[in-house]
């Protein structure tokens, strides 16, 4: 499981056939025993799993389904330890808005020569897969169905994706994004009804603000301050030009936007640096807090970009951690793309070779009493997944992703924000057009390693297009 992710909770729905307890005494508890030992000790590195006992009657399936859903499970898992009649669990299936994966599986790798019936009676779960899959079709009843055995290789890969696609998800329905500001004039591609991305993805959103911030900062302990300053000092490489003056007011923002989210209970954060040069109180901009919290798990998209923020916190759930960036510069020379923004990475990802540098900008980019200053992160290289969430033909939500490589890229003497580069599998040019084409905004999220899977399973649990470019 990547660092930091979502534990999900799911619920093991195990069925059998009532014929079997008086035609196979004890087939059901062998089965039972089969979980116990093989499967859900499996299953528990990555899932908190509900189980009890294999099912054969509809009202004990019906009475399973919801005691998952009030014990708060993200999803049910539903296991064919014998072959099992569609319509004792149609009902419940049909009720329930847990999402659904059937995993067809079985205790017995091989058929060969020793194969008799004991062996066919205990491993023959298959065909009631069918039948249920075939009637939740019919039904209209959404699921996904994946196909392994233990000894694979790969055997729980799809499982784990979908339960932790289900777990991102849910969360996601109940999220909570604060703006500071307001979206940057003019930008189009992240304009959206908050109302509707309310009663599409869940996701609440909640203004904060300037003015509690200026005297939040105004206010915060000189103590915690200078303990917050001495931090910065142990952890980065502090630039020689940066002024004592600068990095206590860096300190005095990050407290108060610390505040703000604990108070609010908010998963994702979003400003407009515009809108913090409109009050001549103003501190200085949040560039460090932003990059500290992506490092806490704190979604973030920038310009007062909702989406974005809803985008690289689905992400950072998915696989984390994720930051927020921007594909700024191209490079035609090496086939890549310079990634970067005002001051906003994930500092987790930095590369582990050097320290990161906190530098000051040389020149501001909105009116401040003090100096702006930012973490030029730059990323750890290796396999990465680029995302973004935007909103598609016939306001669909739409993912567009693709597979890419970090590339080992120095850090920028004397650069005043993050700033690595990614390269496509392909051609950068036809990377860009295809991107483009798939409607693929302006901003965007970057986790390590391949997470198109999880992203693929959880666009389908949102009913959102999946795009890979």
């Amino acid at each position: 499981m990547p660092r930091n992710a979502l534990k999900p909770k799911v619920g093991i729905l195990a069925l059998t056939l009532d014929l079997y307890e008086t035609l196979a005494p004890g087939l059901r508890q062998g089965r039972e025993r089969w979980v116990w030992r093989d499967l859900l000790p499996a299953l528990k590195p990555s899932a908190n799993v509900l189980f009890r006992k294999a099912l054969f009657r509809r009202e004990d399936v019906d009475a399973a389904v919801a005691e998952f859903e009030s014990q708060g499970a993200d999803a049910l898992l539903v296991l064919l330890l014998t072959y099992s009649p569609s319509l004792i669990a149609l009902p419940a299936l049909k009720r329930t808005r847990l999402p659904i994966l059937i995993w067809n599986t079985q205790e017995l790798r091989a058929v060969d020569e020793t194969f008799g019936a004991p062996e066919m009676i205990a491993n023959h779960g298959v065909h009631g897969t069918q039948d249920l899959a075939n009637v939740l079709l019919r039904s209209g009843v959404k699921f996904d169905y994946t196909t392994s055995h233990l000894s694979d290789p790969a055997a729980l890969d799809a499982v784990r994706d979908f339960l932790a696609a289900a777990a991102a998800v849910a969360r996601l329905r109940r999220a909570r994004i604060g703006m500071m500001g307001y979206p940057f004039p003019g930008m189009g591609d992240f304009a959206v009804d908050t109302a509707w991305m309310a009663a599409t993805l869940g996701c609440e959103t909640t203004m904060l603000p300037i003015e509690e911030y200026i005297l939040r900062a105004e206010k915060a302990p000189a103590h915690a301050v200078a303990a917050l300053a001495r931090e910065y000092r142990r952890s980065y490489a502090v630039a020689g030009n940066v002024k004592k003056a600068d990095l206590d007011a860096t300190a005095r923002v990050e407290l108060a936007l610390r505040g703000m989210i604990a108070e609010c209970g908010l998963n994702a954060l979003t400003y407009q640096f515009m809108a913090f040069g409109e009050d001549a109180r103003m501190p200085t901009v949040p560039f460090v807090a932003a990059s500290r919290l992506m490092a806490e798990g704190i979604g973030f998209g920038g310009e007062g970009d909702l989406i974005a923020a809803a985008g690289t916190t689905l992400l950072n759930w998915l696989a984390p951690p994720a930051t927020f960036s921007e594909i700024f510069t191209i490079d035609f020379a090496g086939n890549a793309l310079f990634m970067s923004h005002m001051g906003e990475a994930n500092v987790a990802m930095a590369r582990k070779d050097c320290p990161t540098p906190l530098r000051a900008r040389e020149a501001p980019i909105t009116r401040t009493r003090r100096g702006q200053l930012a973490l030029a992160v730059s990323l750890e290289p290796g396999p990465a997944t680029l995302f973004a969430l935007t909103v598609g033909p016939g306001s669909r939500w739409r993912f567009v992703v693709s597979p890419m490589t970090i590339l080992d890229y120095p850090i920028l003497e004397k650069f005043p924000s993050p700033h690595f580069k990614i390269a496509p599998g392909g051609d950068v040019r036809d990377f860009l057009t295809a991107y483009a084409k798939a409607g693929g905004p302006h901003h965007n999220a970057l986790c390590f390693g391949d997470a198109r899977g999880r992203l693929r399973q959880a666009a389908r649990l949102l009913d959102a297009d999946y795009c890979e470019v």
